[in-house]
């Protein structure tokens, strides 16, 4: 598989300003020379979240979260490697170049990225030869913007029309059955999965298609057939429309997730851009945390049967840990017999938005439904209420809605919840170089991090290499990296490190803070200086225990009287 160089990375990272991509999605302040904010990967009261510009990277010292751009991105954004990287030089006006593999080697998962595109645009000239699946279209009330803007299709019956449309050879008849396309019967048989269906393109958050919702007109089987989970497409993690959504507003106020793709879309038809739907799936905590990164506020709609109900709680529970300060979540119950998309078809986006307006704020709902089988006018039923609240209230993470949820609590039931809670530990103090005892290695990585220019200064063969010191490897190779880089930034040389057991401490070494007058090169060369008179030490005395104990060979002796010779003078 084809790889990014290195030398695009170390540009990259040296082209884009970390506090600038990270402040696009977190408000950052400004704290001296770096930049703070409440941790995006935990909840935090107070910030432990420290941006970095002059060295590019980020840490927290409440979860220990840290990185470069790339990796912010990846954390945050939920990409893979080569998403982020490609999102990045995106924002850079840079092209990511590939090296290995074939001259013209792409990306795993450009060809499934590619089928999945042929295939919606053939659904979509499908829909336009079927007369039925038109016609059930106007009777949803679907407009020809919405069908366009949606990417609306038609797979048409049959078992085989996908096949003979996108196939055309082994490999691409495998690419479609890998695309979740295509299924197999027992005999091993190919067939096209969507046959008789409403074709919704699923898209993901850089609007590429990943998978489809097939809804069926009438008849039997379900009346929504999902793609299968594949390498592209984790229903757990998606929300349809989220991207339409997303397109429409720079900044989000409010989005609404209702159950049913065509109930989002006719949403979104009637002037409530702001509705996305979730896929067949109870909302998990990664959609929560996706919405609110998205919008600070989050309207659930459900239908208000015994499911409708169900399948907000689950929501609610979902939602619980995810309600950092200035987040909200609110539930509207439709009438009997109505959803979103019937709803709003009935009486128009203005009356549907008013009832947007007026939701159960989740609090409300909280309380209500935990109280719904209770008698609160008696101790009994208070103590139960009490002790049905207090585990989901440990939940919520510290702030001043947990406080505020405690006091309803008790104002209901006389019992106060309030358990210890889990604060985040407060930022360690920046070090600086002369208040934190180190040894030799540890000395000599952090003044290197500090500045990589430094690895210039010295040349192998590493005459320090032989010392017993915990750590050396690890200097040699930061100093390989940094000579074979020259002029990469820290955060580059400390993505080279990321997954692996190292990555941790190097990133805490690079956070000390040296005063700017501090002279890094005379330090950096004194702890080599110092460690190799270590080397050179523990090399005397291992020749000086040899020759008493066996005997040496002839270049044993004279390595031994030269290090004699330079005990003598002074350098070991």
């Amino acid at each position: 598989m084809p790889r990014i160089p290195d030398r695009f990375i170390d540009e990259l990272l040296a082209r884009v300003d970390i506090v600038e991509v990270i402040e696009h999605r977190v408000p950052l302040k400004k704290a001296g020379r770096e930049w703070t904010a409440c941790c995006p990967f935990h909840n935090e009261r107070s910030p432990s979240f420290f941006v970095s510009p002059q060295k590019q990277f980020f840490h927290c010292f409440g979860c220990g979260a840290h990185g470069s751009a790339i990796k912010f991105l990846m954390d945050y954004e939920r990409l893979e490697f080569p998403d982020a990287v490609e999102e990045l030089a995106r924002t850079a006006g840079m092209e990511v170049p590939r090296e290995g593999g074939s001259e013209h080697a792409r990306d795993d998962f450009d060809e499934l990225y590619a089928v999945l595109e042929e295939a919606a645009c053939w659904f979509q000239r499908e829909l336009a030869q079927s007369p039925a699946a038109q016609a059930y279209c106007t009777q949803r009330g679907l407009s020809a913007d919405t069908l366009r803007r949606f990417r609306i299709g038609w797979a048409p019956s049959g078992w085989d029309g996908l096949q003979r449309a996108l196939g055309g050879s082994a490999a691409r008849m495998q690419l479609l059955e890998q695309a979740g396309l295509l299924a197999s019967n027992e005999q091993g048989r190919r067939y096209d999965r969507f046959r008789e269906r409403l074709m919704i393109p699923i898209l993901d958050r850089r609007g590429r298609v990943i998978a489809f919702g097939g809804r069926v007109l009438e008849g039997d089987g379900p009346k929504y057939l999902n793609s299968p989970e594949t390498a592209l497409f984790h229903k757990g993690r998606e929300l349809f429309a989220l991207w339409q959504v997303r397109q429409l507003a720079s900044t989000l106020q409010r989005i609404v997730v209702v159950e049913g793709y065509l109930d989002a879309i006719a949403l979104h038809q009637h002037g409530l851009p702001q509705a996305v739907a979730t896929l067949g799936t109870a909302t998990t905590p990664e959609h929560t945390e996706m919405l609110f990164r998205a919008t600070p506020d989050v309207v659930f709609c459900f239908d208000g049967d015994r499911a409708g109900r169900g399948a907000a709680w689950r929501a609610l529970e979902a939602t619980l840990p995810r309600l950092r300060d200035g987040r909200q979540a609110y539930f509207l119950f439709l009438p009997e017999g109505e959803d979103p998309d019937s709803l709003v078809r009935k009486e128009g986006g203005a009356a549907f938005a008013q009832r947007l307006a007026a939701a159960m704020p989740l609090s409300e709902y909280f309380f209500e439904h935990l109280a719904e089988d209770v008698n609160v006018a008696t101790l009994d039923g208070r103590a139960r209420l009490a002790e049905r609240v207090r585990p989901l209230l440990a939940r919520l993470p510290d702030g001043a809605f947990r406080d505020l949820m405690q006091q309803a609590l008790q104002a209901r039931t006389g019992v106060s919840s309030r358990a210890p809670a889990a604060t985040a530990p407060a930022r360690a103090p920046a070090r600086r170089a002369s208040a934190v005892r180190r040894s030799l290695v540890r000395e000599a990585i952090a003044v290197l991090l500090a500045d990589p220019a430094l690895a210039a200064e010295v040349a192998p063969p590493w005459s320090f290499a032989a010392a017993s010191q915990p750590g050396v490897a690890l200097l040699i190779e930061l100093l390989e990296l940094a000579r074979a880089r020259p002029g990469a930034p820290v955060a580059a040389l400390l993505e080279h490190f990321s997954g692996r057991s190292e990555a941790e401490a190097l990133h805490k070494l690079a956070l000390i803070d040296f005063p700017e007058a501090h002279d890094l090169r005379s330090e950096f060369l004194g702890a080599l200086a110092q460690l190799t008179r270590q080397a050179h030490a523990e090399r005397l005395d291992q020749l000086t225990k040899k020759l008493q104990q066996q005997g040496l060979s002839a270049p044993e002796k004279s390595e031994l009287q030269a290090l004699h010779a330079m005990r003598r003078h002074g350098q070991a």
